[in-house]
């Protein structure tokens, strides 16, 4: 069950979060409420605010990285890819 909580950041956090959370597809309240849940379940005592593993939490939200596939060039692609660039050099 959803219940509503009012907190107050600076406003230039407040911007940052919700362009954060637009680019994740998700809403600034869902952002929030998963930080909470991560530092609320964990079993780890934080000495300090600084020992909250926000790092991991932005990993998480992060969206998989693209992979380069690089796909070998055929010898006939590479003979016409010189030859052209030859042409070219010729020509000035």
């Amino acid at each position: 069950m959803d219940a509503k909580l009012t907190l107050s950041f600076d406003k230039e956090i407040i911007s940052k979060a919700k362009k954060f959370a637009e680019e994740k597809g998700i809403s600034v309240s869902r952002l929030t409420e998963y930080l909470f849940k991560r530092i609320t379940t964990q079993p780890k005592n934080y000495a300090s605010i600084d020992d909250i593993p926000v790092a991991d939490f932005i990993w998480e939200l992060q969206e998989p990285s693209e992979e380069y596939i690089r796909t070998p060039i055929s010898k006939s692609r590479k003979k016409e890819y010189y030859e052209a660039k030859n042409k070219k050099a010729k020509a000035k």
